[in-house]
């Protein structure tokens, strides 16, 4: 029996391609006809696998949050309520993930929705919080908050953002005199403004921890 002349057409294939397209040109490259040229069939072939552009999306943002580490939530309880440590592990995950794909952080921003990886992360990183001693409510809350807070880092550098040309301050904006060398210190500048936010964020989530831990009532 011959061989096909390309490999067996599968969703997995589908979603990596596209993934790869995405990441290289953005999210217009992510279409029918570019991602059926890239496997060497005809588009309407795709459908078999993948019914609309939404749901390819979806499948793409959730290849993506396959690699988002969520191990670290498993160990805590009574005996390791170190959630501290562990919001902070997982934070540098999901961010390196987003880093790696800055082209999906968009579809990212939104609910986890039908996503299997999605749903996985909210379920770790709830059970871990409820486990270390969190209420079931607050815990809902601190992981929205964080979730917040790592996909805004990812939306945009914050350093990129200043033009490089000195010129374009002049005199009006007597503050920002060297504000045209941050875009070329953008990645320490991002860095350390990321570190900075998160350990802020903890440590008023420590507060927090505290303040309803001593609210509950076997505590008085």
């Amino acid at each position: 029996m011959a061989r096909p002349r390309h490999p067996l057409l599968t969703r997995a294939r589908i979603v990596a391609t596209a993934l790869a397209l995405l990441d290289a040109e953005g999210m217009a490259a992510v279409s029918t006809r570019r991602i059926a040229a890239e496997l060497g069939v005809q588009g309407p072939s795709l459908y078999n696998h993948v019914g609309t552009k939404d749901e390819l999306i979806d499948a793409i943002a959730d290849t993506v949050l396959g690699e988002v580490d969520t191990g670290m939530f498993a160990a805590l309880g009574p005996e390791n309520p170190d959630w501290r440590t562990a919001l902070w592990d997982w934070a540098y995950s999901y961010r390196a993930a987003m880093a790696a794909h800055p082209n999906i952080v968009p579809a990212l921003a939104g609910g986890p929705g039908h996503r299997p990886n999605a749903l996985r992360i909210a379920d770790a990183v709830f059970g871990g919080l409820v486990a270390a001693g969190w209420p079931r409510r607050e815990a809902t809350t601190v992981g929205a908050l964080m979730r917040y807070f790592i996909t805004g880092s990812a939306l945009a550098s914050f350093a990129a953002g200043f033009p490089a040309d000195a010129t374009v301050y002049g005199g009006d904006y007597p503050h920002l005199s060297e504000a045209h060398l941050l875009a070329g210190r953008q990645h320490r500048i991002d860095e350390d403004a990321f570190e900075v936010g998160l350990r802020a964020l903890l440590d008023g989530l420590g507060d927090r921890y505290r303040e309803v831990r001593d609210a509950l009532p076997d505590r008085h």
